[in-house]
C-alpha cells in the first residue's frame, strides 16, 4: 500500500468533560475515496477540521505530506472580502492550475461568477465554495456535507466529476446513495474512537451492527462475571489471601470497566401527533398553471391526492417545486385552473429555511412558544426536557441558545416542532438535510407508517426509494408528470419511455407518409389499450393491501367476540365497532378496484 499523504493518529481533544476525540485515527493515501460516517455531534466535522489544519487536537499525531495539496470544504463558508463568487473561486488556484475548470464548474453549479457574496443564498454560498476546492483537483478533497442544498441533476453530476478527479476523497455526507457510489472505504467515527472498513458504504451498516452486537454481549458477559467474582469473594475459601487480594484487585478493574464503558448512543424517537382522520379526498387540482415575468413554472397541472397517499416532488433547483407545493397546499394563488382541498385537514409544515431560527432562543422556548416548561403531544402534557430526550437532546441543553446547535441538531429541533403539532396532512421541505443515519431511518419509519397524508421535497434518492407511492417531476416548459413508485422508477419510466419514442422515430423514419400515418393511428390505439404506471402499481399493491386489512379486520372482530366486552366498557365497543365497519367498506373498495384493473388487463392482454 503506497505511503499516506495524510495520517492522524491517538487524536485526543476535549472541550472538558467528556473528551469528543479519545483514540481517533485517520489515513489518506492517493486515490483512496473514504465515507467518514456517525451520529450527529460524534465530532467528524471536528475531526475534518484537524485533518485540515483549522483545529489543533489536545493530544496525538498530525501528518501532512510536505508536498500535498489539501483544500477542506467547509459548512458554513467565509466569503468576506471578495468582490463576486468567481474572484472567491479563482483564488483557490494554484499558479498551474487550469482557470478554465472555474467557468466549467461555475457553469455546472448554476452560478455566474458575477454574484456578489452579500446576497447569496446559503445553498448558492456552498455550491460556490464546492467550486473552490474542486477547482485546483487537490491531492485531497476533505468535503463536509457536498450534496446538501444541490438538486439531484447537481448531485449526479457531482458523481460523476468527483469519480473522475485524481484527487483522494474524504466525505461526510447524510445521502446513502452518494457514499454507496463513490466510497471505496468507510471510517466510522463513534464515541471517540475510529473503525475502518475496507469497503465502501454500502457493506457498512451490516458491519456497524455486528459490532454493536458483539459489543454488548461482551458488556453482558463483563457483568456476569463480575457478579461470580463478588460470589466468590463472599462466599469463597478464604485461607489463600494473597490469591484473594489479586482476585479482588481484578474485580475492581472489572467494575471500572464495567462502570466507564461508553454505550452507543441511544435512538431519537420521533412519532407525529394523533390528529382526526381526514377525508378521503385530500387534494384535487385541475389544470393549475402559474407564471412569474412571463415563465410558466406550472402549466395545467393536475393531480387528485387521496389520504395515505406519500407524494415527493423532485426537480432542479428553480424548476418550480416550492411554487407547486404552495398552489397545492392554497397557500399560493395559481393563476388558472381550481383547487379543491378535503375536510378535516390539520397541516404541520417542515421548512428547512434554518435562517428564520433566532439564533439567540434557547432550545425550550422554541419548543414550547414560550409558553412555561409544558408541550402538549397526542393531546398530553409532557415537560420539554421529557420531550427534548426522545430527539436525543440533554437535559442539560434546555437553556442553550439554538446557535450553538450543529446543523443535525437544528435539523432534529424542527422536526421535533413540527411533530408535537396534530396533523394528518405532513407538508416536509428537505427534510434530510443533516440528519445522521440512524436518524434517516427512523424519519423514513415516521412517514411510510404515518396515517396520513404526506407531501415532501426532497433530493435524496435513497430517502425517496424507501418511502414515497409516487413522485411528481417538471418536464419542462412548466409541464409536471406523476410517475409510480420512488425515485428509481420514476426514472425507469422514463427511460422506457424515451426507449418508445426513439422506436417510434426509427419507424415512423422509414415508412412512407401514408404509412407512418397509419402506424402512428395505430400506436394511439396501442397506448390507450395499455395500463397506466399508476395502474400497473396499483394491480401489484393492492393484493398485499387486502391481505393486511383482512388481518385487521379479523383482529377487531376477535375483540367484537368478547361477551364481556359491551358490558365493561360500551364506549371502547362503539368504537372498535365504527372502526371495523369503516376497513369492511376500506376492503369493499379495494376489491372492486383490483376486480376492474384485472379485468382490463386481461382484456388487453398485458
Amino acid at each position: 500500500m503506497a505511503p499516506p499523504l495524510l495520517r492522524l493518529d491517538q487524536i485526543k481533544l476535549t472541550f472538558g468533560g467528556t473528551p469528543l476525540l479519545e483514540e481517533a485515527a485517520l489515513s489518506v493515501s492517493d486515490g483512496e475515496r473514504i465515507a467518514l460516517v456517525g451520529r450527529n455531534g460524534s465530532g467528524k466535522s471536528t475531526l475534518l477540521k484537524i485533518a485540515a489544519g483549522f483545529v489543533e487536537p489536545t493530544s496525538g499525531e498530525v501528518f501532512r505530506h510536505p508536498g500535498a495539496t489539501i483544500r477542506y470544504l467547509a459548512q458554513s463558508p467565509d466569503m468576506e472580502g471578495f468582490a463576486n463568487v468567481r474572484d472567491y473561486v479563482e483564488a483557490g488556484l494554484g499558479p498551474s492550475d487550469d482557470p478554465y475548470r472555474v467557468t466549467y464548474l461555475l457553469e455546472h453549479l448554476g452560478l455566474t461568477g458575477n454574484e456578489k457574496p452579500d446576497q447569496l443564498s446559503g445553498g448558492e454560498a456552498r455550491r460556490a465554495a464546492l467550486a473552490r476546492v474542486i477547482a485546483p483537483q487537490p491531492d485531497i478533497l476533505l468535503l463536509d456535507e457536498p450534496t446538501n442544498h444541490l438538486d439531484l441533476t447537481t448531485i449526479e453530476w457531482l458523481e460523476d466529476e468527483l469519480r473522475q478527479i485524481r484527487s483522494s476523497l474524504v466525505v461526510i455526507s447524510h445521502d446513502r446513495r452518494f457514499l454507496e457510489n463513490i466510497s471505496r472505504s468507510t471510517i466510522w467515527l463513534d464515541r471517540g474512537v475510529t473503525r475502518r472498513l475496507e469497503q465502501g458504504f454500502g457493506h457498512f451498516e451490516e458491519w456497524r451492527d455486528k459490532i454493536l452486537e458483539e459489543e454488548e454481549r461482551d458488556l453482558h458477559k463483563l457483568g456476569r462475571q463480575i457478579v461470580r467474582e463478588e460470589h466468590w469473594l463472599r462466599y469463597g475459601v478464604t485461607a489463600r489471601r494473597k490469591r484473594n487480594m489479586r482476585r479482588l484487585g481484578e474485580l475492581h478493574s472489572m467494575r471500572n470497566e464495567f462502570r466507564t464503558h461508553r454505550r452507543a448512543q441511544g435512538s431519537a424517537v420521533l412519532a407525529a401527533s394523533d390528529s382526526r382522520e381526514s377525508g378521503k379526498l385530500v387534494i384535487e387540482a385541475k389544470g393549475l398553471s402559474k407564471s412569474y415575468d412571463g415563465r410558466a413554472l406550472v402549466k395545467d397541472f393536475s393531480t387528485r391526492i387521496m389520504r395515505g397517499d406519500r407524494i415527493s416532488l423532485v426537480g432542479p433547483n428553480g424548476a418550480g417545486k416550492t411554487t407547486l407545493l404552495s398552489m397545492l397546499t392554497g397557500m399560493l394563488a395559481q393563476d388558472e385552473g381550481s383547487l379543491r382541498l378535503g375536510v378535516n385537514l390539520e397541516m404541520a409544515v417542515l421548512d428547512q429555511r434554518r435562517d428564520s431560527l433566532d439564533p439567540t432562543e434557547t432550545l425550550a422556548h422554541y419548543l414550547t412558544d414560550g409558553r412555561g416548561e409544558n408541550v402538549i403531544v397526542n393531546g398530553e402534557q409532557r415537560h420539554v426536557v421529557s420531550y427534548m430526550k426522545d430527539f436525543l437532546f440533554q437535559p442539560e441543553q434546555a437553556r442553550t441558545p439554538i446557535r450553538e446547535l450543529s446543523g443535525g441538531e437544528k435539523a432534529r429541533l424542527m422536526l421535533a416542532r413540527v411533530l408535537a403539532r396534530p396533523a394528518n396532512l405532513l407538508i416536509l421541505d428537505e427534510p434530510t438535510n443533516d440528519l445522521d443515519m440512524e436518524t434517516l431511518d427512523l424519519l423514513q419509519e415516521l412517514v411510510t407508517g404515518f396515517a396520513g397524508t404526506v407531501i415532501l421535497v426532497s433530493h435524496d434518492r435513497d430517502f425517496l426509494d424507501r418511502t414515497v407511492t409516487s413522485v411528481i417531476a417538471p418536464e419542462g416548459e412548466g409541464r409536471w408528470v406523476e410517475y409510480a413508485g420512488g425515485y428509481a422508477d420514476m426514472m425507469a419510466q422514463r427511460r422506457e419511455a424515451a426507449l418508445i419514442k426513439r422506436e417510434a422515430t426509427k419507424v415512423s423514419n422509414s415508412r412512407s407518409p401514408a404509412q407512418a400515418g397509419a402506424a402512428s393511428s395505430e400506436l394511439k390505439r396501442d397506448e390507450k389499450r395499455k395500463l397506466s404506471y399508476k395502474q400497473k402499481f396499483a394491480l401489484e399493491s393492492l393484493p398485499g393491501k387486502l391481505v393486511a386489512l383482512a388481518a385487521e379486520i379479523s383482529g377487531l372482530e376477535a375483540k367484537l367476540a368478547d361477551p364481556q366486552l359491551y358490558a365493561k366498557n360500551p364506549d371502547l365497543f362503539a368504537k372498535i365497532a365504527a372502526e371495523l365497519e369503516k376497513k369492511r367498506e376500506a376492503r369493499a373498495v379495494m376489491e372492486e378496484e383490483w376486480l376492474e384493473l384485472e379485468m382490463l388487463r386481461e382484456e388487453i392482454g398485458e
